[in-house]
């Protein structure tokens, strides 16, 4: 297995008893399969578990970026909660940005944990007023909101925006805050889950973690 078992909502190991999962700080839980070491082998048994839940990334990746986390909130056999992919490379204004993209089922908490969200499901801030961005997954224009994470230390760390596609909650995270120019030029996300042989030319690599 090159995926590890963790909480969801927090930083916590689980434990595992007769099929039952449990966090000491949350509970019992579904635990999140994360990637030990970024790699194509780690890759394919990620999408594995997480099949039924889009994986979206920027595709074809831009040169220099590489995918450098992942994880599936699930247990094999049962439909998957949530699912996470990371990539990371070089940017002209901001140097090396990390951009996020979570997909989830309500009141799982992955999304928020990522994002240092006080809340485990987006804010009123979603829905409320019009959105400022639109993010582009395949043929779709999707709304998106800013979310304030209620950390003013670290305000300059990152920018959260989340929306809802698919029936499901969609949270994006980049890193540094100033990486959301991005999204002016970013191109559209794509469900890589079912490219296949395509994705053995994907490339991997580890940066230090955020969360």
């Amino acid at each position: 297995m090159r995926l590890d078992a963790g909480c969801p909502r927090c930083a916590s190991l689980v434990s595992s008893s007769g099929g039952t999962w449990t966090c000491p700080v949350h509970g019992e839980t579904v635990p999140l399969w994360r990637a030990v070491e970024p790699s194509y082998d780690g890759f394919a048994e990620y999408l594995v578990l997480s099949r039924g839940l889009p994986t979206w990334l920027p595709w074809s990746l831009p040169p220099g970026w590489q995918v450098t986390d992942f994880g599936c909130v699930g247990l094999e056999g049962h439909e998957p909660r949530a699912a996470f992919v990371a990539c990371s490379g070089p940017s002209e204004l901001d140097g090396v940005v990390e951009v996020t993209v979570v997909t989830e089922e309500p009141g799982v908490g992955l999304g928020s944990r990522i994002a240092g969200a006080t809340h485990t499901d987006p804010g009123r801030e979603v829905g409320s007023s019009a959105a400022p961005v639109r993010l582009r997954l395949e043929a779709a224009s999707v709304p998106v909101w800013a979310v304030d994470t209620g950390d003013a230390e670290e305000v300059l760390d990152r920018s959260v925006f989340a929306g809802e596609a698919q029936g499901r909650w969609l949270w994006l995270v980049l890193r540094p805050a100033s990486a959301a120019l991005l999204l002016q030029d970013m191109g559209a996300l794509h469900d890589v889950s079912d490219l296949g042989p395509e994705l053995v030319m994907l490339p991997f690599g580890t940066v230090p973690r955020a969360w």
